[in-house]
């Protein structure tokens, strides 16, 4: 089963909380409502995983729009498993998990995600760890902090 994990369908919450947040403190927005009522039943059956098949229409259309600002792949630009490794030393993913991302479902990418984060021994979240596309908007910050160039040719 391709899963959407607890921790995604929480991110997503999270991300329609401050895109739509509620108008008295009360009222959830129809985002809201959808997520919190998978959420919800995920916790009460003890369940870690929401099939991303089956979620509710909603609920469905409010994570993929949370799926949509996350990064397409953990990929860091230092391939391994062109060496011959079964695991990417740079993010994590098996050799087939690289071959075939472009073809794996949003739920089966999260899943990869979620894997390779708790492990967390891939260069992605350490040696290499600027090179994540989530953190570029630090190293970007940093850029344009600097004070520009005139790169202008001399008269």
């Amino acid at each position: 089963m391709a899963g959407i994990h607890i921790t995604d369908i929480e991110a997503a919450i999270n991300h329609w909380r401050i895109k739509n947040p509620s108008p008295d403190g009360v009222t959830l927005p129809r985002e809201l409502r959808a997520l919190a009522e998978v959420y919800a039943l995920m916790v009460y059956y003890k369940h870690d995983l929401a099939d991303e098949f089956t979620l509710p229409l909603a609920a469905a259309e409010a994570w993929q729009d949370w799926y949509a600002t996350t990064p397409d792949t953990p990929c860091i630009a230092i391939c391994s498993t062109s060496q011959g490794d079964e695991t990417c030393k740079g993010c994590g993913r098996s050799f087939e998990e690289v071959q075939l991302w472009t073809e794996m479902t949003p739920g089966e990418k999260r899943a990869v995600w979620h894997r390779i984060t708790v492990d967390g021994t891939s260069w992605r979240f350490n040696k290499y760890a600027e090179r994540a596309a989530e953190e570029r908007h630090w190293a970007k910050a940093a850029a344009e902090a600097q004070s520009k160039l005139d790169l202008k040719a001399a008269d």
